[in-house]
């Protein structure tokens, strides 16, 4: 860059930001343009030849996705995320759960509760660390594919997440089969999750959205339509209802948990927003995806009321427990801009 006296003129330190005339903070510094598959002047997204399979991959389920936006990068994290940030909030709740699971410990709670009670966890809590893990694996391939790396970190901190909840429900488990090993904790969980009828419609939603390789279809599936769904059910729901069954526990540990979902709604809310306020034709290809995923996401809803009901007498009645976790998902796609009063 050359002054009108043609001397040259120092690139300032933030030159990548554009002309911005305030300093970037810590969340953009860190975040920025940190894509190496999508930088600038590339040829394809991988250094390689531009027609072998994993760069024709980038170029159809990402390069080329229906969801279009000029600059990727402007999208900011309503919670500005970093990985110091992260680390640090987590800690801070770990330290909360494990205070709980300490307390519960030392207080024989497990071993107060009653064999319905107890079936109700073993086919409702512990085989959910399966569906936390389909949702970690989606999340992952989100975080991989997508068109910028404020969206990318988003979505890996969400698979860590994801990751918590997996460990957590497997820590549970285990405390769960010390105190009733005739009770199939730790063992029954995959069977239940392949088999029992009350799961088959989740499992057969989170599976096909493993298979929605269009990034942003990916990103509709799971953030705004699967997920806010099925954890309607598995966090808020059933946290209520072991709290009616005695089981502060559990509903205290999946609270928690629903901390995770809600930070998760914020950014996906956001980024749906940021997409059709660029670009106001998004709108109807988000609308499109949420038609083909919503079905499934009922279906999915449907059958778990099914079980809950069919598992605890104080259970929500089947059709509110439906009706609820629908309106959540509503309530979110009302914040993204997709569905309009």
């Amino acid at each position: 860059m050359s002054s009108p006296s043609g001397t040259v003129m120092r690139r300032r330190t933030w030159s990548d930001f554009g002309d911005v005339r305030r300093m970037p903070s810590e969340y953009e510094i860190v975040t920025h343009n940190a894509n190496w598959t999508v930088r600038k002047s590339r040829a394809s997204a991988l250094e390689a030849s531009p027609s072998s399979p994993a760069n024709l991959w980038f170029l159809t389920y990402r390069d080329r996705a229906p969801l279009c936006v000029e600059d990727w990068n402007a999208f900011r994290d309503p919670d500005e995320i970093t990985y110091r940030r992260y680390v640090t909030m987590q800690d801070e709740q770990e330290t909360v759960v494990a205070s709980l699971l300490e307390e519960y410990s030392d207080a024989g709670h497990d071993k107060t509760h009653s064999p319905a009670w107890r079936s109700c966890l073993a086919k409702l809590f512990a085989p959910a660390r399966y569906s936390a893990h389909a949702m970690q694996m989606a999340y992952a391939y989100l975080a991989y594919m997508a068109p910028s790396s404020y969206i990318s970190n988003c979505a890996a901190f969400a698979a860590a997440d994801m990751l918590r909840r997996v460990s957590l429900t497997a820590y549970r488990t285990r405390e769960l089969q010390r105190a009733w090993p005739e009770d199939g904790f730790g063992v029954a969980e995959r069977a239940i999750w392949e088999t029992e009828a009350g799961w088959q419609e989740a499992r057969k939603a989170l599976e096909l959205s493993l298979i929605a390789y269009d990034w942003a279809e990916c990103f509709s599936a799971i953030n705004l339509v699967l997920r806010p769904s099925i954890e309607d059910v598995l966090n808020r729901q059933l946290g209520g209802l072991a709290r009616r069954n005695d089981d502060e526990q559990t509903w205290l540990l999946l609270s928690n948990l629903s901390l995770d979902s809600e930070r998760c709604d914020r950014w996906s809310a956001a980024l749906a927003r940021f997409t059709i306020d660029k670009n106001p034709g998004n709108r109807e290809v988000f609308r499109r995806w949420i038609a083909k995923w919503a079905p499934r996401a009922d279906s999915a809803v449907a059958d778990l009321a099914n079980l809950m009901c069919g598992l605890a007498t104080n259970a929500t009645p089947h059709g509110e427990i439906a009706s609820q976790a629908r309106l959540r998902r509503e309530s979110l796609l009302r914040l993204s801009g997709i569905q309009q009063d």
